[in-house]
């Protein structure tokens, strides 16, 4: 009876210190690896947030904001940015801003789309410059798809 305590000791024993081993965490000078949606990690890197950091928000700098000429007459004002794959890239930016022209309370305004390219940013106001509320006017208007 004593030699099969003995050997069952022996047995547990080694199997014990295997679990033990295995639960302790590996020591490893990697940074932890950051959540993976698919294969592509999620968030911005340390390099990617100076960017954000830098660049403009929708919300805050664009949105309802003001459209001026270069002569600062307001021609104006941005409705929405359309959201779409650059030419160069497969990568989604906001290629066209949607600009409402002339109305009064929402009647009779005309929204046209202009090349995000074309908007300037000076003295803290978007400006399209040789613009005027007749040329936007006069411009095809842009309606919403149904989809």
């Amino acid at each position: 009876m004593k030699r099969i305590i003995a050997v069952l000791t022996m047995s547990v024993v080694p199997l014990s210190v295997g679990l033990a081993s295995a639960q302790a965490p590996a020591q490893s000078s990697a940074q932890p690896a950051a959540p993976v949606a698919g294969r592509a990690p999620l968030g911005v890197t340390v390099v990617e947030m100076e960017a954000v950091v830098v660049g403009r928000s929708a919300k805050r700098d664009l949105l309802g904001k003001t459209v001026v000429n270069d002569k600062n007459d307001k021609i104006g004002k941005v409705d929405d940015l359309i959201i779409s794959p650059n030419k160069d890239s497969k990568t989604p930016s906001a290629t066209f801003a949607i600009i409402g022209v002339g109305g009064f309370l929402g009647m009779g305004k005309h929204d046209v789309a202009i090349p995000m390219e074309q908007l300037k940013l000076q003295n803290k106001q978007l400006t399209l410059p040789g613009a005027t509320k007749d040329a936007l006017k006069a411009m095809p208007p842009f309606v919403y798809q149904s989809k």
